[in-house]
């Protein structure tokens, strides 16, 4: 029985654990067959079969200034990649998110290797911005694995590769994020509500958003004095964000790690978030939200020419109208910011509109079924089976 040969380049840990469940769903759905594996990875990859052509670490860097410093080690990873993968001659190419060098890679290999499948899992956000990505991907990727339910209908708008829903990762962890009894009766406790507090997960975020953020919970608090501020931090940002909560008028308590935040989020009556994923997280735990951002100047400005979206916060974007509030750059005041989180807090029709458009949001997402690795694999296994292999 010959191998499946499947190559795989995933950028960073959270492609990784992607990489694995695929990996976990392929193998169950080929039983006896088995996947010679190679490409690149890392954090359990290895370890389940993987072959890598170089190290991850030569990749995995973000940032304008690191990658600039790294771009020739990267431009020859690029190459080293796609010549690894065209001598591998695999049945699949699965590129995972890392849009920056995966695309790169996956039209390298396009060229060297026209006849070999190639699917992407994570669509790029060219529905925010850099829309003309869409149309340049479609030459050199077959299929696009989205998380979202949107994504599908923006890629055919925007001309780009053919584009299935699969679903995103968080439907099968809706169960951590979900209160028990106990933790849904401190969620009920209006008078002394828990309140989180998620300044983000970037430097440049926290810089920017927790001095107001501060002044926000300073308001809350004078309002609704039993509130006790929540506030997860990942761990390498943990100091930076210690020193910028000691100026604050209210101390939060501060939480590390996954199982720390898991339960403040059970816990939660509302939210105060940075935008970006946390807020499908949240909407998908059932906790009331303001959203906010705020960046240097020039991000403003560079913002406003390039998204052309009535909102950036994903619930909003999922149901087709704004149900959590947003305030960006110079609008994103601590008095604005109070003003919604207080009425979020108390029973009324500003947090019923956000419970109601979050159950909404569940349904929408639960569309693609309860597997997104599953149907990840079935997407790509078609792919596979409508372009017949053919060696070099």
């Amino acid at each position: 029985m010959r191998p499946f040969k499947l190559a795989i380049i995933a950028g960073e840990a959270s492609g990784d654990a992607l990489a694995l469940r695929f990996l976990a769903a392929l193998r169950g759905r080929l039983g006896d067959r088995p996947v010679e594996l190679r490409g690149v990875g890392d954090h359990g990859l290895p370890q389940a079969g993987l072959q890598p052509f170089f190290p991850q670490a030569d990749i995995a860097v973000m940032g304008f200034g690191p990658v600039i410093a790294r771009l020739p080690l990267l431009l020859r990873r690029m190459e080293d990649a796609a010549r690894g993968i065209a001598d591998f001659q695999p049945d699949l190419l699965l590129t995972i998110d890392s849009p920056d060098f995966c695309l790169r890679v996956a039209k390298k290999v396009r060229a060297r290797a026209p006849h070999i499948p190639i699917a992407h899992w994570v669509c790029p956000s060219v529905w925010a911005w850099r829309s003309g990505r869409a149309r340049r991907m479609a030459p050199h990727v077959d299929r696009i694995l989205a998380l979202l339910p949107f994504e599908p209908a923006a890629l055919a708008r925007l001309h780009g590769p053919e584009t299935i829903y699969v679903g995103h990762p968080l439907m099968e962890r809706l169960a951590e994020f979900r209160p028990g009894p106990v933790e849904q009766a401190v969620r009920d406790d209006a008078l002394r509500p828990q309140v989180l507090v998620l300044p983000g997960s970037r430097r440049s975020e926290i810089h920017h958003l927790m001095p107001v953020f501060g002044e926000a919970v300073a308001r809350i608090a004078a309002s609704v004095p039993g509130a006790r501020f929540i506030l997860p931090a990942v761990a390498r940002l943990q100091p930076m964000i210690a020193e910028a909560a000691a100026r604050w008028p209210v101390a939060p308590e501060i939480v590390t790690g996954e199982a720390g935040k898991l339960a403040a989020f059970r816990n939660a009556r509302a939210a105060l978030a940075a935008s970006g994923t946390v807020t499908l997280e949240l909407a998908l735990s059932g906790v009331p939200t303001v959203a906010a951002y705020r960046g240097a100047g020039w991000e403003a400005v560079l913002a406003r020419r390039l998204v052309k979206l009535p909102s950036v916060i994903l619930p909003n974007l999922i149901l087709g109208r704004n149900v959590v509030p947003e305030f960006i750059q110079d609008d994103a005041t601590a008095e604005a910011l109070s003003r919604h989180m207080l009425a979020a807090l108390i029973e009324g029709p500003d947090r019923q509109v956000q419970l109601d458009g979050f159950a909404e949001v569940e349904n929408i997402m639960r569309s693609a079924g309860p597997s997104p690795a599953a149907n990840a694999v079935e997407a790509a296994l078609a792919l596979v089976a409508s372009r017949p292999r053919r060696e070099a």
